[in-house]
């Protein structure tokens, strides 16, 4: 179970590295939201990893909301924004 964790974890890592780099370098807003809300996303895999390494279920409503929370965002970012070619 550690060497899946392990390997969870880094692969996790390096989507959040690439992922952050898209948030930072994106070219419109909409890539900027679908960055975020990939992030959140994997947050929300980071807390799950962990819960199944530690056998610790108090971090199962942290998930919720962290998918509650991006879920919403993107989808309120979405309905309200403006065009980025004006």
């Amino acid at each position: 179970m550690t060497v899946v964790a392990v390997l969870a974890g880094i692969l996790l890592t390096a989507a959040a590295v690439i992922t952050s780099y898209r948030v930072l370098a994106g070219p419109s807003t909409l890539d900027r939201v679908v960055g975020i809300d990939s992030l959140m996303a994997i947050a929300a895999c980071g807390l799950a990893v962990w819960a199944a390494y530690s056998d610790d279920t108090t971090v199962i409503p942290a998930i919720v909301a962290l998918a509650l929370v991006g879920f919403l965002g993107s989808a309120a970012v979405t309905r309200f924004r403006v065009r980025d070619d004006r």
